[in-house]
């Protein structure tokens, strides 16, 4: 099992963007496997939904960078790590300037990037883009036709709602970049079944007693979806992202992250300080010493 961490990309990391890059290098240093961004556009004042079961959005959420420009800033000052997205909010994009960035970062990096996309969770935000809101899942649908076709195609050609593309040359390819879903719906879990490579779980401080619900038995639905779809059972493999509590200190964060690796198949997991909210070398020691509570980083198969 990989360890990684989240970029500092909200609250007072994103308050403070050159830590970006000292926390980038320094969790490389420490042994990190990986490296994440998530998706937030806005924190609205008056939200229509709020954040999970919270009655608000939090305040870390007000102040946060472009996922996608983070990943290249953490590529230029690695070598290494797997860069990874949790998720991009695929409908938000027009699926050519997506294909296209994500292509660019995979060259860059050297085909480290591990695409995860999502459809959100906040209808404003679909509201600031102009894309609406009840069309999020068609949308993503069309990114990840697109996406097939930019990246393996040549002549690329597509026609949807969202866009066409006339018959046209592009010459530049990627490694290979694998494409993680969220979602828990039925219409995502066969969508994830039947496209993915990989889907995102997510462990919350008060789920971590519940490895089999969170991520066994649901990994397990997709795998046989898989099946049932033509593709093989190990198709779908999983990148988990663990929110660790304001107060969980490292003994407890290494102590979780070895249940993972113990009760689990899961091939990465991946640490969220983001209610912890650390700056400067406190968030890059708190890796070092996450890493070391852990059993050293890494567990290779």
């Amino acid at each position: 099992m990989r360890i990684g961490f989240v970029l500092p990309q909200f609250g007072r990391g994103a308050a403070q963007i050159d830590q970006v890059v000292r926390f980038a290098a320094g969790a490389e240093e420490h042994g990190a496997e990986s490296l994440w961004v998530g998706d937030r556009l806005l924190a609205p004042v008056n939200p229509t939904v709020n954040y999970g079961d919270l009655d608000h959005v939090p305040a870390v959420m007000r102040a946060s960078h472009d996922p996608l420009t983070l990943l290249g800033v953490a590529a230029a000052v690695t070598s290494r790590v797997l860069l990874g997205t949790s998720a991009i909010n695929a409908p938000w994009y027009p699926p050519p300037l997506l294909a296209r960035q994500t292509l660019t970062l995979d060259q860059v990096s050297g085909g480290r990037l591990v695409l995860g996309l999502g459809i959100g969770w906040s209808p404003d935000e679909y509201a600031a883009v102009g894309v609406p809101w009840e069309e999020r899942g068609a949308r993503l649908d069309e990114c990840l036709d697109v996406l097939a076709a930019w990246w393996h195609d040549d002549p690329v050609a597509h026609e949807g709602r969202t866009g066409t593309i006339m018959p046209s040359h592009v010459k530049v390819k990627p490694h290979g970049i694998p494409i993680y879903l969220g979602g828990w719906g039925r219409r995502p879990m066969q969508r994830a079944a039947e496209r993915a490579d990989g889907f995102l779980p997510v462990l919350l401080p008060d789920t971590v007693d519940q490895l089999d619900a969170v991520v066994n038995r649901p990994w397990q639905r997709l795998r046989d979806a898989a099946v049932a779809a033509g593709r093989p059972a190990d198709a779908i493999g999983a990148a988990l992202r663990y929110n660790v509590a304001a107060d969980d200190d490292p003994a407890h964060i290494g102590r979780v992250l070895r249940r993972v690796a113990a009760e689990t198949d899961v091939g990465d997991v991946f640490v969220d300080f983001m209610d912890k909210d650390p700056v400067g070398d406190a968030a890059v020691e708190l890796v070092g010493r996450v890493l070391d509570a852990a059993g050293g980083g890494s567990r290779r198969d």
